[in-house]
């Protein structure tokens, strides 16, 4: 199993200026991340980024870094001009693992990109974990996500789907504690975490968005629209905090510090 790891690390990030590059327990929260991806099966794990100040922090530390334009407005378009410019062939799994994802565990990036060589009928794989409250499902920041009986996604949603036709009366109100703590059960949060093969990302690029994919803000809902299956296998727990804010860095960071 021939597989690559790609970390797309944008250093303007909206939410958390810079943070790709903010210390964490030590090292530069991309370090971590690179650390463990180099823990997995990988044959190889490039950095891509528009940043020169990213660019040699990462070859500071050992990295392979691609530069990238600083146009691409997602992760996979980066990812799409990596792969062309390796000119890698078309069957050659490549996990795109997010540059603010330090906790993640490297038997999840081989488990994900076993899953895609296993399911010949996937262009990508994913991954979801079961929904418990009332609260998350009905959260638009949570995407769920419904699969078919072989595992392929139907369909990402920020809604709170599948429906409770005589379950949900009524528009449920989020800030009510009863809803809060209502248990759920076959409902699942996406995890964004994906593996791509090569061939399909040099198809991606050439598509359009779809208003889908618009209204949604899930990029991954362009695969769909165009007729390419999304494997998506369930996990029982989540990967590792993410850093999206201050909060997020503090939390991580003590995680790192007690390990």
């Amino acid at each position: 199993m021939n597989f690559k790891v790609i970390i797309p690390a944008r250093y303007d990030s909206t939410r958390l200026p810079g943070k790709v590059l903010l210390p964490l327990a030590g090292k530069p929260l991309i370090e971590w991340v690179y650390q463990q991806a180099k823990k997995s099966e990988s044959s190889e794990i490039i950095i891509a980024t528009d940043s020169e100040k990213v660019n040699s922090v990462a070859t500071g530390f050992g990295a392979q870094v691609c530069m990238t334009a600083s146009s691409h407005t997602t992760g996979t378009d980066r990812l799409v001009e990596v792969v062309t410019k390796k000119g890698w062939q078309d069957d050659i799994v490549v996990i795109n693992v997010q540059g603010d994802e330090p906790l993640i565990e490297p038997e999840l990036i081989n488990n994900l990109a076993t899953s895609l060589y296993t399911n010949k009928d996937a262009s990508i794989a994913t991954l979801a974990t079961p929904i418990k409250t009332g609260k998350d499902q009905f959260d638009p920041n949570i995407v769920k996500v419904v699969r078919d009986k072989q595992g392929f996604a139907l369909y990402f949603s920020r809604a709170a789907i599948p429906w409770n036709r005589d379950g949900f009366t009524q528009v449920v109100d989020t800030n009510n504690r009863e809803t809060n703590n209502q248990k759920v059960s076959n409902v699942y949060r996406h995890i964004g975490i994906y593996a791509y093969r090569v061939g399909f990302l040099k198809k991606y690029s050439s598509m359009e968005k779809c208003e889908l994919e618009e209204l949604e803000a899930l990029e991954q809902l362009r695969a769909l629209y165009n007729g390419y299956k999304i494997v998506v296998d369930i996990v029982d727990e989540p990967p590792g905090h993410g850093v999206d804010t201050e909060d997020d860095l503090k939390k991580v960071e003590k995680i790192l510090l007690n390990r």
